[in-house]
């Protein structure tokens, strides 16, 4: 079915709490931090992150979440809230075939609507987060707080061992 799918989605929850839970340590100051090419401060890009993943989720699914998802708005502790709310409709939504190759029309940069496969928005939503949490890592990293380590901390392999998603091989 769309196994794969949610292996990649639950990926994505996992890292963005792991990043909201190291951001429940910073002062209101640091989180306002940003940096030179990322899409603005920690809060923001947060916020930015779990916004535009809900529009995804309603684009797909049709149904709306709980909260006003074209305001980036929000404290840690609601953007938690929103996190898991997220977490609980893909976890729906990928439990069931769905046609990945359902088309939505779309306005271009150049003036012409496009028609875009669903599938595009899937790997489309992973990707846009995965980008934007390297960013909050680079702000992490400028202001001297340690950021998890993409390649050690935070990838899909750490992701996979924590929860033993990929267990220990028996000797």
């Amino acid at each position: 079915m769309n196994d794969g799918l949610i292996d990649g989605f639950r990926y994505n929850t996992w890292a963005t709490r792991e990043l909201l839970s190291l951001c429940r340590g910073l002062s209101p100051a640091q989180l306002d931090a940003t940096a030179v090419g990322a899409y603005g401060s920690i809060i923001e890009t947060l916020r930015h992150i779990i916004a535009c993943e809900a529009s995804t989720c309603a684009r797909l699914t049709g149904a709306q979440p709980s909260w006003d998802h074209s305001a980036e708005d929000g404290d840690l502790d609601e953007l938690s809230r929103r996190v898991a709310e997220l977490e609980e409709r893909w976890e729906r939504f990928l439990a069931t075939p769905f046609d990945a190759e359902r088309t939505f029309l779309i306005p271009w940069h150049d003036g012409i609507a496009r028609d875009v496969p669903a599938g595009i928005f899937l790997i489309g939503e992973l990707h846009h987060a995965i980008e934007h949490r390297a960013q909050i890592c680079t702000i992490l990293t400028a202001i001297g707080v340690d950021p998890p380590d993409y390649g050690a901390d935070m990838s899909p392999l750490d992701y996979a061992e924590v929860t033993d998603r990929a267990p220990r091989r028996q000797a």
